[in-house]
């Protein structure tokens, strides 16, 4: 996809509500939200250590910590690009993606990976610069690859597809074996960098086929009788996550008109490069956090936090314009919404029972 920002700055604005979760089975004590911070501007990503908060706002270009108060005491400032953030140990991996936005679509001028070692030594892993040199889905196929005779005809011939284009945009971040994993909405792959930043290629999201209306047609220029031809979209990976064993979870929501559509899924990945879908019918997922069999999903653009379990989707949590998702090792869930009118972020949690944060800062 050309540009993520593209992505958020064309969907409409999302007015901030915020809902109990789902109700609960009989005889459970429900889960309860609790509002701890509305001083956010767009937090793409949650990183949780223990009991301490950590995000990453991307508005302010600041990691910051929770804090008991609610307050978000800023650890590191001045992040040009800022998205994705993980946690491993000691060490900390961001996420960053400069544009030139006087440009359309925008064009990306710099996208790495941050990693900062226990001693507090950063490395840059330029994930521009592999994309450049590798492109990893140039062998992917997007437009209409099987055009009807009439959609060719009344464009002259012009081309109706393309293949993978140079295109990097780190977006979000997970530790895995040592490694990090990042999600990159621009090079449509799951990019593998190593703490001395050397980047590889795990896998390449596929194509996603969507089947014409005479709207989107419109939309993409094409004429009314293109609808009904399948066209392949961009897939978008957004948000990433490990789970136990280190299996690895990936959502995706197509780069495409109509983004807020229910286009997008929830995919596992595999080492081997295999991507297998889980659900689909997801309204822009962001992020995605997992705690054993359940997978949770920031849904930008649907019902808020969705759990998975099984391959079967259900409502967790109604969370307008949830942007971001992380879950302790005790359960308790994390999200953050942003309200893509202007409005002010939200961090909140999801549990049973009191929360507890810790507020001894970690620098």
């Amino acid at each position: 996809m050309r540009s993520t920002r593209t992505f958020l700055a064309a969907a409409a604005a999302v007015a901030l509500a915020l809902s109990l979760p789902a109700t609960a089975s009989a005889g459970e004590e429900p889960p309860i939200l609790q509002e701890w911070s509305s001083q956010l501007g767009a937090p793409f990503s949650i990183a949780l250590d223990g009991t301490r908060v950590y995000v990453a706002d991307g508005a302010t270009g600041t990691i910051g910590q929770l804090q008991p108060d609610g307050q978000i005491a800023p650890l590191i400032a001045g992040i040009p690009g800022l998205t994705g953030l993980a946690i491993r140990g000691a060490s900390m991996a961001w996420a960053s993606s400069v544009e030139d936005g006087s440009t359309e679509p925008p064009v990306i001028l710099e996208s790495g990976l941050n990693i900062r070692g226990p001693k507090g030594t950063v490395t840059y892993a330029d994930l521009h610069a592999y994309e450049v040199a590798n492109n990893p889905d140039a062998g992917n196929a997007y437009g209409i690859t099987d055009p009807n005779p009439c959609v060719v005809e009344a464009t002259g011939g012009a081309p109706l597809s393309y293949t993978g284009l140079i295109d990097a945009h780190a977006y979000n971040v997970a530790s895995w074996k040592g490694e990090w994993l990042v999600a990159d909405a621009g090079a449509n792959a799951v990019m593998r960098v190593t703490d001395s930043g050397q980047v590889s290629t795990l896998a390449v999201l596929p194509p996603v086929p969507v089947t014409l209306t005479a709207e989107s047609a419109g939309m993409l220029g094409l004429p009314a009788c293109a609808a009904g031809d399948t066209y392949y979209v961009e897939p978008v990976p957004a948000g990433i996550t490990v789970g136990s064993g280190g299996v690895i979870y990936v959502t995706t929501l197509p780069g495409f008109p109509g983004e807020t559509a229910s286009q997008g899924a929830l995919w596992q990945v595999g080492t081997d490069g295999s991507a297998t879908q889980i659900v689909s019918g997801l309204s822009g997922p962001t992020s995605a956090a997992v705690k054993g069999r359940d997978v949770y999903v920031a849904e930008l653009f649907g019902a808020g936090v969705t759990q998975v379990t099984g391959g079967t989707a259900s409502p967790f949590a109604a969370l307008n314009g949830a942007v971001s998702v992380a879950v302790a090792s005790n359960g308790t869930v994390w999200a953050a919404t942003m309200d893509l009118s202007g409005g002010p972020g939200t961090l909140v949690s999801i549990a049973k029972g009191k929360v507890h944060v810790n507020a001894a800062l970690v620098r």
